[in-house]
C-alpha cells in the first residue's frame, strides 16, 4: 500500500511539474505572438531568432516536444488509474458539491487541446520543418508574419483556434492552480499563487483569442 501511495503521488507530482513547464513555454509563446498584432517586424525578428537558433532548435525544442507528450500520457494514466480505483460507486453523487465540473473533466479539455496541438503542428511546425530540412529553401527573415496571417484567413480555422483557447482556459483554471498543491507548495504564498494561476488561466488564453481575431480581421482588411 505504501508503494502504491508513493507511486500515485509521484505520478501527480510528475503531472504538475510537466504542466508548470508547459505554462512557462505558453507564456513565452504568447509573448512572441502578441507582438504580431502591433509590430510585424518585431514578430519576424523574434520568430527568426527562435527558428534559427541552434540551442532552441536542437536542445529546447526536443525537450518541449517531450514535455508535451509526457504531460498528456501521464494525464491519461492518472485518469485511467482514478477510474479503476472507483471499484465501489457512490450511491449518491452530488456533482459540484464534491468537486468542480472542470476538475472532473480535465481529460475532456485535455483531448480538445491535444487535437488543437495537432492542428497547430500541421499549420506551423510541419511546414517549418519542410521549409528548412526538406526543401532547403533560402532563409527569409521577413516571411514569418505573412505565413502567420495566411493561417487566419478562414473564419472556420480562426473559430477552431478560438474554441481551443476557451478549452485551454478551462484546463488551466483547474490544472495550473492544483499543480502548486501537487508539488507541496502550501505556505503563506499559496493563496497568492492560486490567485495568480486563475488570472493567468483567463488572461493568456484571452490574449491568444484576441491575436487570432485581430489577424483574421487584419487579413480581410
Amino acid at each position: 500500500m505504501s508503494g502504491l501511495i508513493k507511486s500515485s503521488i509521484a505520478r501527480k507530482v510528475a503531472m504538475a511539474l510537466s504542466g508548470l513547464f508547459l505554462v512557462f513555454f505558453l507564456l513565452q509563446h504568447f509573448t512572441i505572438n502578441f507582438t504580431s498584432i502591433f509590430s510585424p517586424d518585431t514578430f519576424n525578428e523574434l520568430s527568426h531568432f527562435m527558428g534559427t537558433n541552434p540551442v532552441v532548435q536542437f536542445a529546447l525544442q526536443p525537450v518541449l516536444i517531450f514535455g508535451v507528450v509526457f504531460h498528456f500520457i501521464i494525464g491519461f494514466v492518472l485518469e485511467l488509474k482514478n477510474r479503476n480505483a472507483r471499484a465501489v460507486k457512490y450511491a449518491k453523487y452530488s456533482g459540484g458539491a464534491n468537486s468542480s465540473w472542470m476538475s472532473r473533466n480535465m481529460i475532456l479539455s485535455g483531448l480538445v487541446i491535444l487535437a488543437f496541438l495537432g492542428l497547430h503542428f500541421y499549420d506551423f511546425w510541419i511546414p517549418e520543418m519542410v521549409h528548412k530540412y526538406v526543401e532547403f529553401a533560402p532563409e527569409d527573415p521577413t516571411r514569418y508574419y505573412h505565413e502567420l496571417l495566411e493561417k487566419f484567413v478562414s473564419p472556420v480555422r480562426t473559430g477552431l483556434y478560438v474554441l481551443s483557447f476557451v478549452f485551454l482556459a478551462l484546463h488551466l483554471w483547474h490544472g495550473f492552480a492544483s499543480s502548486f498543491q501537487s508539488v507541496g507548495f502550501n505556505n503563506k504564498f499559496s493563496v497568492g499563487a492560486t490567485k495568480f494561476a486563475k488570472v493567468f488561466a483567463v488572461v493568456i488564453p484571452l490574449g491568444f483569442i484576441i491575436i487570432s481575431l485581430v489577424l483574421h480581421f487584419n487579413h480581410n482588411h
